[in-house]
């Protein structure tokens, strides 16, 4: 359990149509599927975009990378698998950040949107975290203020030096700026569909590769902050290149995030190599 340092975890969530039908619709309160579909086509009508606030979903995947005190990827789990049950998911998120010390959370834009769906996870279902919700510790000393690095380090915060900067691209970019595989395949905006026809394997497949993306793109922030030399960062990304090599047998996840990270470094080779020649 000690070896834990830090949990880097990612969140994907689908519209919980019912809530949403009591809450938005109280004097009418269409059918769940109903009053999902609704609420999202005023949403796209209102912002050009159909994402659900963290306040009317649930979570039907959560991803949790290990990470020791040295940075050294140890795994990547997904909680409650095969059943994939929202109670179960927080619970055992919770229980787990407890089990392992509470080491640092780790996201991006977590603040904003996964851990906040977790907390009100914690909410609906009596979940008591109070090493979380810490209130009555002194501000600076509290989990979640927003200063905290020991508690939760989001690396939407620390690249756009806490919302100075909008960080335009996000985890995405920072991913293709340092040659891994960033968005490949499906992204967020598919989860519903993909929940409704009853494809789990394939949004835990996701979730995983986003918890790879956010582990290389800490990895080379902790080369910014000085905690890990250049090189030191070449030997955990190979190692945990390694490990993803050992274990694509029994995730196709993982196949794909090398088959990507491969294409990435081909082209910034052949891109390096073009420069050079312009020279």
């Amino acid at each position: 359990m000690s070896e834990v340092r830090y949990l880097i975890f990612d969140v994907e969530t689908v519209g919980d149509g019912e809530l949403i039908s009591r809450v938005r619709y109280p004097d009418e309160q269409p059918a769940p599927k109903a009053a999902l579909e609704r609420y999202r086509q005023e949403l796209l009508e209102s912002t050009g975009r159909d994402v659900l606030p963290p306040t009317f979903v649930l979570p039907v995947s959560v991803a949790v990378g290990k990470v020791t005190s040295d940075f050294r990827l140890m795994e990547v789990t997904v909680l409650d698998a095969p059943e994939f049950r929202p109670y179960e998911i927080v619970r055992r998120f919770w229980q787990g950040w407890n089990h392992y010390g509470r080491p640092t959370l780790v996201t991006f834009n977590g603040r904003g949107y996964d851990l906040p769906v977790l907390e009100l996870g914690a909410f609906r279902y009596g979940i008591s975290v109070p090493a979380w919700f810490n209130v009555e510790s002194r501000s600076f000393e509290q989990s979640r203020n927003r200063y905290n690095i020991e508690a939760h380090i989001d690396l939407q915060d620390f690249f756009s030096n806490f919302s100075a900067v909008r960080l335009s691209g996000g985890l995405n970019l920072l991913a293709n700026l340092i040659d891994k595989p960033g968005k490949s395949g499906i992204d967020g905006s598919q989860v519903q569909q993909l929940f409704d026809e009853g494809h789990a394997d394939r949004i835990n497949d996701y979730c995983r590769c986003d918890v790879l993306d956010t582990y290389f793109v800490f990895l080379r922030s902790r080369v910014l902050t000085g905690r890990i030399s250049l090189d030191e960062e070449k030997e955990l990304s190979e190692a945990a290149r390694q490990m993803l090599e050992q274990s694509a047998d029994q995730h196709p996840a993982y196949q794909h995030y090398l088959k990507y990270w491969d294409l990435r470094l081909e082209r910034s080779m052949a891109a390096g190599t073009a420069a050079s020649d312009r020279v």
